[in-house]
């Protein structure tokens, strides 16, 4: 059996040309199958990362997709709020141990803005449980604090007391839809953590109240600009309502009761989803189109191990002299098919181990990239068992195939001898 291997692999090296190609063939279309694979597992490992800790996510009755979205992704609009008096209600819980909540609508230059507490940096967790930390600055503590993300700090040039003008809504501020009369400045500024926080301006729930004074009817007053920062900062700024709600319970085990009667309140309708479970929802809504990813990737394998067959097949004819001496020489007919077939798993192997080496060789280069500007995390480090699966399988694909032409070469050294006409 060695000899045979020895001899299969010197005829793929007097053959180089045409076998250099299938492989790169088998290699592209294995490494297109394992990027997909990644990205798609990568995604998924991204998006569950976000957050953790946090027991349940309340907001107005919605979906829970819906509501997953806009709290944690900063995608969508809430279809409606939460009143404070019922914040408060949720907060007094006794299985409650802490509450952040926040409060969206505004942005800055393209990047959400979110109203929350000083709470959120304590109880706010992400990648299985790192809290967020500060690259340079503090939380906010001033009213016209905030609190950048890492992605806006570096796509934007900002430093500490770089001054920061919100617009309203999702609009341009240099639209006139803009709070330019109330301008904050930049007070700290997260460390990267690869999740919706890193494209997030953080500032108080009392200064997204404080910005909209004068907003009252949904449109800027004339007169807003009138009013001075002292006065506003005497106001009473308690908001009046907030967007979402994240929930800390004391016990886990009451999170399911919890949540039942969050869900029946009987005062203000309420939606509480756990997060985990709001995920799976959303990875059934987009099953179709990752299975749908995946076969396109599998049918592409198919093609190269296609050409593993066409280029053995289109090499019989001139092989039959080869063939016709192996016989002459000792080599019994099952030598002849084993040889071919030999043929084809090498090229199978060798094609998939260089798309393993090639995948991996694009993460290790991109990854970083991706994961501060998407969060989308492939993972570093040796092929695992995905790799050595696929592995496994286009070689045993392959020998599979090389068993076709094998036949064939087969049955012509029987019949062709030494009298092979050329």
């Amino acid at each position: 059996m060695t000899a045979l291997l020895s001899l299969a692999w010197a005829s793929l090296l007097n053959r180089k040309g045409s076998v250099i190609l299938t492989i790169v063939a088998v290699a592209l279309s294995v490494a297109l199958f394992l990027g997909v694979e990644k990205a798609r597992s990568g995604a998924r490992e991204g998006f569950g990362n976000t957050i953790s800790g946090t027991d349940l996510i309340v907001g107005a009755p919605t979906g829970s997709v819906n509501l997953l979205l806009y709290s944690v992704f900063r995608m969508g609009n809430a279809t409606a709020e939460v009143s404070w008096p019922t914040y408060e209600k949720l907060t007094a819980r006794e299985d409650v141990a802490w509450t952040v909540p926040i409060a969206l609508g505004d942005s800055h230059r393209g990047y959400r803005v979110m109203g929350t507490t000083p709470g959120y940096f304590e109880h706010y967790k992400f990648g299985g449980g790192q809290s967020l930390a500060f690259a340079e600055g503090r939380p906010f503590d001033d009213l016209f604090d905030a609190v950048i993300g890492s992605e806006v700090a570096r796509e934007l040039g900002y430093t500490l007391e770089t001054p920061v003008v919100l617009a309203h809504g999702l609009g341009s501020a240099e639209l006139g839809a803009g709070h330019e009369n109330r301008p904050f400045r930049v007070a700290g500024i997260l460390k990267p953590t690869g999740t919706p926080v890193d494209r997030t301006v953080h500032v108080s729930l009392e200064a997204i109240t404080a910005i909209h004074v004068g907003w009252e009817s949904g449109a800027k007053n004339p007169l807003a600009d009138s009013i001075p920062e002292d006065m506003i900062r005497s106001f009473d700024l308690t908001p009046k309502t907030v967007t979402a709600i994240f929930v800390g319970l004391k016990r886990k085990g009451t999170i399911l009761s919890t949540r039942r009667a969050i869900n029946t309140n009987k005062g203000e309708p309420l939606m509480a989803v756990i997060p985990g479970e709001a995920l799976a929802e959303l990875w059934n809504v987009t099953a179709v189109a990752e299975r749908a990813l995946l076969a396109v990737s599998a049918f592409v394998i198919a093609v190269g191990l296609v050409s593993i067959l066409t280029s053995i097949l289109t090499s019989l004819n001139e092989r039959r002299r080869e063939m016709s001496i192996l016989r002459a020489t000792g080599a019994r007919p099952h030598h002849v098919f084993l040889l071919l077939v030999m043929e084809a798993g090498l090229v199978g192997f060798l094609g998939a181990a260089l798309g393993i080496v090639l995948v991996h060789a694009l993460i290790a280069v991109l990854a970083p990239m991706l994961q501060a500007q998407y969060g989308v995390s492939f993972g570093q480090g040796l092929p695992g068992l995905v790799d050595l699966s696929v592995l496994g399988a286009v070689t045993t694909a392959s020998l599979l195939i090389g068993a076709i032409p094998a036949a064939t070469a087969m049955r012509r050294s029987l019949a062709d001898g030494l009298s092979v006409r050329l």
